[in-house]
């Protein structure tokens, strides 16, 4: 009977002791994996794109960064040379140089209305647009992508989504920059960004990744 009634007392202190307790679900191991998959190359390489614009793509900027004004004077002294000091590109020799540049000048144009939005600056005082800075929302070329050296085509899925890859950059670039309202023509503009070689003749279209006007 004793046996019993300890064993009964028992029973009752385990009961006690888990009729709070919840039981949950060991997480699946795959389901992080399968959610991922899930995802639209667009949607995957945007989020991977704000994971790494901080720490690293601006990082690659700031350390690679060059006054525009005396890249032009080394490129039009020797291409070849300019590239090596100061450029940035994928593996391959038929790749075209990026450059990182920082610069300042009066906006000759300024169209912040249309969804390919841009600036066309003055940065030489010579009264004509000689560069032009690209607002977005639609932002042309892959010169953000093109230009870290951390991004390499080979640890990528293919082409797909290694186009979205440079399309989620530009956004980010797009996502962070603050557009003054109104007529931004004869104000001077501050930038740091990336552009792609063509030639000496052509105008730089830099993708910006500081932007910053006077008096805002």
């Amino acid at each position: 009977m004793r046996h019993s009634i300890f064993y009964s007392a028992v029973a009752l202190t385990v009961l006690i002791a888990t009729g709070g307790c919840k039981l949950v679900k060991n997480p699946d191991p795959n389901s992080a994996e399968k959610e991922q998959s899930s995802l639209t190359d667009a949607v995957r390489m945007a989020n991977y794109a704000r994971e790494i614009w901080d720490a690293q793509v601006l990082s690659a900027v700031a350390e690679n960064l060059v006054p525009i004004t005396d890249l032009r004077t080394a490129l039009a002294k020797d291409v070849d040379a300019a590239g090596e000091a100061h450029g940035l590109r994928p593996d391959g020799e038929a790749n075209p140089w990026n450059f990182a540049v920082s610069g300042s000048g009066v906006i000759i144009e300024g169209n912040t209305e249309s969804r390919a939005a841009k600036l066309q600056v003055d940065t030489d005082a010579d009264g004509k647009a000689d560069v032009t800075v690209q607002l977005g929302p639609v932002v042309r070329g892959t010169a953000l992508r093109d230009a870290m050296p951390f991004l390499i085509f080979s640890n990528f899925r293919d082409q797909i989504e290694f186009a979205k890859l440079a399309g989620g950059l530009n956004a980010m670039a797009h996502e962070r920059l603050e557009i003054p309202e109104g007529d931004v023509v004869g104000k001077t503009v501050s930038f740091e960004g990336i552009f792609t070689f063509k030639n000496v003749t052509a105008s730089p279209e830099i993708v910006p990744t500081a932007l910053s006007f006077e008096g805002t």
